[in-house]
């Protein structure tokens, strides 16, 4: 896959187990959506954590990380910058995500990675 943007940012979460089927109704009714409308956002993915198990060194292996989270969204953007817009800071706190969403999230992370040169 070719990358469309320069800088991938990444938001990890878990959710509360009674709450999956509302976070994944919200999230891809409404929270991409707003997000996708910010300018400098090209692409959101989102995806779930699968079990692992491949071959390293001609050895089988099953390999588990402790504590990642089980929902991940991949959001290819043109720049840091994009994240403390206040484009970005109305569409993130827009809809149900503030208060039907976000208190059932844990273990959450965020990560900013950028194209080598």
């Amino acid at each position: 896959m070719a990358a469309k943007a320069r800088y991938l940012f990444i938001a990890s979460m878990d959710v509360d187990p009674d709450k999956e089927a509302l976070v994944n109704e919200v999230y891809d009714t409404e929270h991409i959506p707003l997000i996708l409308q910010v300018p400098g956002i090209v692409s959101a993915t989102r995806y779930v954590a699968e079990p692992l198990t491949m071959v390293i060194g001609g050895e089988r292996k099953t390999i588990v990380v402790d504590g990642e989270p089980k929902y991940s969204v991949l959001y290819e953007i043109t720049g840091p910058d994009v994240l403390t817009s206040d484009a970005w800071a109305k569409a993130v706190d827009s809809g149900r995500w503030p208060t039907q969403v976000r208190p059932f999230t844990r273990n959450r992370r965020h990560t900013l990675r950028r194209i080598m040169d």
